[in-house]
């Protein structure tokens, strides 16, 4: 049986997004910096709505809810990424996971059933996640689109996001690429869900959440893998993959003392 830590990426591989591409190598970056076996696979959103979804999902250390919305199965990743939060599993999501991560509080959490994305065109009364504000310069199109590197991520002191990048620093450089966001209009949703904001763009905008309560449980608008290298790996990254080592490791003591 591999002792290699497991990680398993909820969302629907595509070779042609940079984005795909640089979160499995992100992974291998912390993993190289650990000094650690690790193993990376995808996990299609339409094979979490089957039987026996959730088997899959414990054979994992660690889940990340990748970037790609709309996704295959709109139902399959939140299933996921319930499952993450429900049984205290190390999960982050980034760009389309953190914004499914909102959804997801406001339907499974707080009883807001039809909660959805503007991008899905549903028809809904709640949209929790809507268009960016403003569209970058010079892009053509109707589509606003928040690219590129975006300075001005203030981070919450004292929280575990900020302990990743250093005590002292407060405010950061990251780098999107997202068409929505969360309307400001439910922002309250994280909060009230037991999910606060800990990090805001230079307007106010929420840029990431994590649970001061689970073992590990970080969601960021932003999308930390796409400046991660093999030199220098992404904090959050390692603190994700560090996060999974340490739950493997739980698993296997525990699994020993029964």
């Amino acid at each position: 049986m591999s002792n290699a830590v497991r990680i398993g990426i909820l969302g629907d591989f595509n070779p042609d997004f940079r984005s795909h591409q640089a979160t499995t190598e992100s992974l291998q970056h912390a993993a190289g910096k650990m000094e650690m076996e690790l193993e990376v696979e995808w996990i299609p959103t339409p094979s979490l709505t089957v039987a026996g979804a959730e088997k899959i999902l414990e054979s994992f250390d660690g889940l990340w809810a990748s970037p790609g919305s709309p996704y295959q199965s709109f139902d399959g990743m939140l299933k996921g990424i319930e499952f993450a939060r429900r049984r205290d599993w190390p999960f982050l999501g980034t760009c389309g996971g953190f914004q499914y991560v909102l959804i997801e509080f406001a339907r499974n959490v707080l009883g807001i059933a039809d909660a959805d994305s503007a991008e899905n065109n549903s028809g809904s009364k709640n949209i929790v996640i809507y268009p960016v504000a403003c569209a970058v310069p010079g892009r053509k199109g109707d589509a606003p689109k928040l690219s590129g590197k975006v300075p001005e991520i203030r981070l919450r002191p004292g929280s575990y996001l900020q302990s990743f990048y250093g005590k002292d620093k407060e405010i950061v450089t990251e780098e999107f690429f997202c068409n929505f966001e969360v309307n400001p209009e439910y922002e309250w949703c994280a909060m009230e869900a037991g999910f606060p904001v800990v990090a805001r763009g230079a307007d106010g905008e929420i840029r990431a959440i994590e649970s001061p309560t689970h073992r590990f449980f970080i969601a960021t608008l932003f999308q930390p893998q796409l400046s991660s290298t093999a030199k220098n790996p992404h904090p959050v990254v390692l603190a994700f993959v560090q996060a999974a080592a340490d739950w493997e490791r739980k698993k296997l003591d525990d699994s020993v003392l029964e």
